[in-house]
């Protein structure tokens, strides 16, 4: 059976159009580069954190500190 135009058209939008996988790597890739820039801009807390943390006592504080 012969396809119309208008289905040859379709068939071939589908197969040069966008995959699903293309989408996946750039929610992939946008989900990496938002995470890498939270964590750039949390860095200087989190430095802070880990130096109260070891001034309390770290994992030898046990159960000094609830």
């Amino acid at each position: 059976m012969a396809r119309s135009p208008l289905a040859r058209g379709l068939v071939a939008r589908r197969r040069g159009g966008t995959s699903g996988q293309r989408v996946l790597k750039a929610e992939a890739v946008l989900a990496g580069g938002l995470a890498v820039a939270l964590l750039c801009w949390e860095f200087p807390s989190l430095r802070r954190e880990m130096r109260i943390w070891r001034m309390a006592g770290g994992f030898r504080a046990g159960r000094r500190y609830p």
